[in-house]
């Protein structure tokens, strides 16, 4: 598989998700999600989407079940927007990485203030 291919398609597939999201999903549940990262396999089958959600544990867990009962829709529209051979199979994950982020800050700031 073509490297570049792979990730223009991966670039595409998190823009379009994105968009679907935003745009026509209607499920109440999903709501202040962002898409930040589409991982394939090499052979274009299985699309792992990594997203970012706003919220306490429980929205977030709320969110994911509306994310995962809307799979096969979403996997539609890819389908219909995008053109390839094989539509990609959704596994959908939540992606920390910002909390963890936040979470650092907030120490480093705690760190500079005690030395102040």
């Amino acid at each position: 598989m073509n490297n570049i291919r792979k990730q223009r398609i991966e670039s595409q597939l998190r823009k379009e998700i994105s968009f679907i999201i935003m745009e026509d999903l209607k499920d109440p549940r999903v709501k202040f999600v962002s898409v930040t990262r589409a991982n394939l396999t090499n052979d274009l089958r299985i699309a792992y989407i990594n997203v970012s959600i706003m919220g306490t544990e429980e929205e977030k867990k709320e969110v994911m079940k509306g994310l995962k009962s809307a799979c096969g829709f979403i996997r539609k529209e890819i389908g219909e927007r995008m053109r390839l051979r094989y539509t990609p199979e959704l596994k959908f994950s939540i992606d920390d990485s910002y909390d963890i982020q936040m979470r650092i800050e907030q120490i480093l700031k705690t760190i500079k203030d005690e030395h102040k």
